[in-house]
């Protein structure tokens, strides 16, 4: 597969779960509470897409293939699309933009915290994605796209602490996200020199 053929492809189906959400809102189909469900995609979509991004490097080195590099850029963009949009559900559809009662959920409810973080850090990788900007940057682009590490466990543990219930799907994601950060491990270690 080619960066020419995988790019357009990617960018069709990463649009899908929006035009999912779309006809479900013109079709009265996201059931009872649709801000509910439209919150809920959107932040399901941005963690898998974070997941998918994360996963790009380990299937490079396991199968030598050097277009899921070429993909990251775009699925990074769009995790952080989706996660623009779940914050504007809850910002908008859920607050009504009421600042105060925002602010108290940022103190008394720890996942909107994390999940504001998640998004915060999301901000500068998105910013810098272009071509110009990691020339600019230089050696601080990498460095500065390294928070994407924090990112999708700050957003896994924003979706666990949100669970009631059944933990079992925001445990896969935590499980899923760690495991892809640990096989980045022996890499940083190798990189670092020994000291002493």
């Amino acid at each position: 597969m080619t960066r020419r053929d995988a790019r357009p492809l990617l960018f069709v189906v990463c649009l899908l779960p929006l035009a999912w959400l779309v006809y479900g809102v013109l079709a009265d189909r996201l059931g009872a509470n649709p801000i509910e469900a439209i919150t809920q995609a959107t932040g399901l979509w941005t963690l898998r897409l974070l997941v998918l991004g994360l996963l790009m490097t380990p299937l490079r080195r396991l199968f030598g293939w050097q277009w899921p590099l070429r993909l990251r850029r775009m699925l990074g963009l769009f995790a952080f699309f989706y996660a623009s949009l779940h914050l504007l559900t809850y910002l908008w559809l859920d607050q009504f933009f009421d600042w105060g009662e925002i602010g108290r959920d940022l103190l008394k409810r720890p996942f909107i915290t994390l999940g504001m973080t998640a998004w915060l850090l999301l901000v500068p990788l998105a910013m810098t994605s272009t071509r110009g900007m990691m020339r600019r940057l230089g050696r601080h682009w990498k460095a500065l796209h390294r928070l994407v590490y924090l990112v999708a466990p700050l957003g896994a543990l924003h979706f666990l602490l949100l669970v009631k219930a059944d933990w079992r799907e925001p445990l896969l994601y935590l499980l899923l996200t760690a495991g892809l950060l640990m096989l980045r491990l022996p890499r940083v270690a190798a990189r670092r020199p020994l000291r002493g």
